[in-house]
């Protein structure tokens, strides 16, 4: 008996049997008859090797001897030094055996070094993989190439498979892991199986069990173990376990077939369920948009009775003052881009507010009493609006980028929430609160209820409603140049942005109820989670006219909406 085989006997003597049955991985005490791939046998004999202490793992050790061992003896030889190098863990070991799976791996004969050679002129460039350095020149006749055949690329394969997934690199194991998850690879068990035990990032344990649960369905392990199988994809209970399962049922047989037939009827029903909440999300998220576009239109129409069909030109004053904000910060100070949407919003109040005062004291006030005419007017003013931008900014969509705050998403169970949509959920509620304080706790808010429940009485009580006309008219349309602000996070921004929502915020207005905001809460929630659930079923379009056809028949029982205003003049 050789060195080797005497350590490897005493490693085995010393150990406690309970011991070496508890760190042996399941699947390599399968039946003799089973036949197991040359991939297989070099995982095997590595993990095994690992497991026994012949191999030390050796991240950032000096593994050139590792690597030259690669150009000594045989077919046999080389397959046990690549396992050997896989096994050092090292990150460099990724790098020389892709050079040796692409045939760029050469001896040189001088010392018999293994670098990674490519032609260069009458001669190769050498380059050291394991510390990337520049090892020089070599003449064809100095180096002989590393042969590998097709046995040996699969060990290759194998091999950088293991490295993978006993990366250093948390990024690097979470991919290897869902690459094996979704080929089923059932060659990567005994893999699996050592990452298994190794792992300490519980996130990544759970995949790397799924991943084996996958594999173990297409391989030829005892049915009782595809059954426990099929028990971690039905607990993992997403659409990825529900095509696994799906595409095993075909082919099973016995207890197995009704244990994947209960799983794929157990994921199908949760599934169901997290579509009913991805709905109400969905449906929460267009209520915000819609709450944001007609807040404040519901302002507008609510005290002065106008048909403001230039709202949605206020919206899109909003987002292109976000444009400009962003463009002058990208030119001359792009470290500030985070902090973009904060410096564009009470400037973007400020445009859109400044506009609405010029409409309504330059058009509007002579119209007061003449709801046809103040449509007519304002439809007129909207195209002069997008005209105007138009010619200045062009027709195409301009880039309004996401800051990093508002960038990416997160999984809630099986529901995936984007921070963007979420921010403007949370930025729609706020306005609104800052809205109902500001008409509830301050003098502005107390004379603008006063003028929209008895017009005639606030002004005999002293109360200016030419100004506070114009004043509410600029804080709808302020409020409008606020919502073109989050708008341009999820939006194009075009000079026909608004005209995406002046027929949904009118809905939403007249189903509230004029002039209410409460109602405008409501109805845009209402709206936007009746939209949601009847677009899986009838369509975009189609959805929009039955939301519409609803409106119609309530407005017919109930012509103040949900929320009616009370007051003399009002009512009367």
């Amino acid at each position: 008996m050789n060195d080797d085989g005497r350590r490897l006997a005493a490693s085995r003597s010393d150990r406690p049997a309970a011991e070496t049955a508890a760190i042996i991985p399941k699947t390599e005490l399968v039946p003799p008859t089973m036949r197991l791939s040359m991939p297989t046998l070099a995982t095997l004999a590595t993990a095994l090797m690992l497991m026994l202490g012949v191999l030390k793992p050796a991240y950032g050790a000096d593994i050139r001897s590792t690597v030259n061992a690669l150009g000594q003896g045989d077919y046999v030889a080389l397959q046990t030094a690549i396992g050997t190098l896989a096994a050092t863990g090292d990150p460099a070991a990724a790098t020389t055996l892709q050079a040796l799976s692409d045939g760029d791996l050469y001896i040189r004969t001088a010392d018999g070094a293994v670098f990674k050679a490519v032609k260069s002129g009458d001669g190769y460039a050498l380059t050291d993989t394991v510390t990337g350095a520049d090892a020089g020149m070599a003449a064809s006749s100095e180096i002989t190439k590393v042969k590998v055949n097709n046995k040996l690329r699969g060990v290759i394969r194998a091999a950088m498979g293991s490295l993978t997934l006993m990366s250093p690199d948390p990024k690097q194991r979470f991919a290897a892991a869902t690459d094996i998850f979704k080929s089923g690879d059932a060659e990567k068990i005994p893999l699996l199986d050592q990452a298994i035990a190794k792992e300490t990032d519980p996130a990544i344990t759970r995949l790397l069990t799924d991943a084996r649960a996958a594999a173990v369905l297409k391989s030829d392990l005892p049915e009782a173990d595809k059954i426990a199988a099929v028990n971690v994809l039905a607990a993992r209970g997403d659409q990825d376990a529900l095509a696994i399962l799906t595409n095993a049922s075909g082919a099973a047989q016995g207890a197995l077939k009704p244990a994947i037939d209960g799983a794929i009827s157990t994921i199908e029903g949760t599934l169901k369920l997290w579509q009913g909440v991805q709905n109400i999300w969905y449906g929460v998220s267009l209520g915000s948009v819609l709450l944001l576009a007609a807040i404040g239109l519901a302002i507008t129409f609510g005290v002065m009775g106008i048909i403001n069909m230039a709202h949605g030109e206020m919206v899109m004053l909003g987002a292109y003052t976000t444009f400009v904000v962003q463009e002058i910060i990208r030119n001359n100070y792009p470290g500030l881009f985070d902090w973009s949407l904060a410096i564009a919003l009470p400037l973007a109040f400020l445009v859109s507010g400044a506009v609405g005062v010029l409409i309504e004291r330059s058009v509007i006030r002579f119209l007061y009493g003449r709801p046809l005419e103040t449509l007519l007017a304002t439809w007129g003013i909207s195209l002069i609006l997008q005209q105007a931008v138009r010619t200045y900014f062009g027709p195409n969509n301009r880039e309004v980028g996401n800051p990093s705050w508002m960038s990416g998403s997160f999984d809630l169970g099986n529901l995936a929430i984007t921070y963007n949509r979420m921010w403007i959920v949370v930025f729609s509620l706020g306005v609104f609160a800052v809205l109902m304080l500001v008409l509830k706790r301050t003098p502005f808010g107390l004379q603008t209820r006063a003028v929209t429940q008895n017009r005639p009485m606030a002004s005999s009580m002293g109360i200016r409603t030419p100004l506070v006309d114009a004043l509410t008219f600029g804080l709808g349309s302020g409020i409008a140049g606020i919502a073109g602000v989050a708008l341009s996070q999820i939006d194009n921004v075009s000079p026909n942005l608004g005209q995406s929502y002046i027929i949904d915020s009118f809905m939403v207005v007249v189903f509230g109820g004029v002039g209410n905001l409460w109602g405008t809460l409501v109805g845009a929630f209402t709206l936007g989670i009746a939209n949601k659930f009847l677009e899986p079923y009838a369509g975009a379009v189609l959805a929009k006219i039955v939301v519409l056809v609803c409106i119609i028949l309530f407005i017919q029982k109930r012509p103040r909406g949900l929320f009616a205003l009370k007051g003399r003049s009002v009512e009367s």
